[in-house]
């Protein structure tokens, strides 16, 4: 989760990224992450992974520090089911 303005869209994301599992688990993308993909954020991430994890549906959150990570978290978290947003749609992923 990047932006400042995920507020708005976070919750019925992670709502609906919830109901495909029995747990979730989000990766929360670090300030320097961010910086480095050509985003700004308004709400630094020790806030915006406080924020995630007090929402209900969420079950953990993690910082996310780079791209390559996202294959090791898969592995490491056990995940059968990855969610991304919609910002991602028609964009290919690696993994």
């Amino acid at each position: 989760m990047a932006h400042s303005i995920f507020f708005m869209w976070a919750p019925r994301l992670l709502s609906r990224a919830r109901e495909l599992g029995d747990r979730l688990i989000v990766g929360v993308s670090t300030d320097e992450f961010n910086a480095g993909k050509g985003k700004k954020t308004v709400v630094g991430f020790h806030d915006r992974i406080e924020i995630v994890r007090s929402l209900r549906y969420v079950d953990e959150a993690f910082a996310e520090t780079s791209w390559d990570q996202k294959v090791s978290d898969i592995g490491k978290y056990h995940v059968d089911t990855f969610v991304m947003g919609h910002d991602w749609e028609g964009k290919s992923t690696s993994f």
